[in-house]
């Protein structure tokens, strides 16, 4: 519930369904859910840290959140390089977040640029 807290204050997102447990009892979800932006962050991670790595960034984000994800849950961020352009440093990539379980709890594409780090301190 931390991150949820922490993502609430952060980002104004404070929709019942992410912290109001009598509430999110009652919706068709059947409990409170972790907002996707808490989600998808892993995402970010992934591509900033990992793959393609360093000096990555977002162009757009073609998700699909297929099951709620839940305070507690376990969840893995994977990412898979679909396509290279060979005239600009752009990379689509499959994005795929998996809950314990093996859920898909989110799916999608999302083209990045990414720039030598070389590049970005010069």
């Amino acid at each position: 519930m931390h991150d949820i807290e922490m993502f609430t204050a952060i980002s104004g997102d404070r929709n019942p369904l992410h912290y109001g447990e009598e509430l999110a009892n009652t919706t068709k979800f059947g409990g409170v859910i972790v907002q996707g932006g808490v989600t998808s962050a892993i995402l970010n991670a992934v591509v900033a840290e990992k793959m393609p790595g360093p000096g990555t960034v977002f162009l757009h984000l073609d998700w699909n959140f297929r099951t709620p994800v839940r305070p507690g849950d376990k969840i893995t961020g994977t990412v898979e390089v679909i396509k290279v352009r060979t005239d600009k440093p752009i990379t689509e990539l499959k994005t795929t977040e998996t809950c314990e379980d093996g859920t898909v709890a989110l799916e999608g594409k999302a083209p990045c640029s990414t720039m030598s780090l070389r590049r970005l301190a010069g």
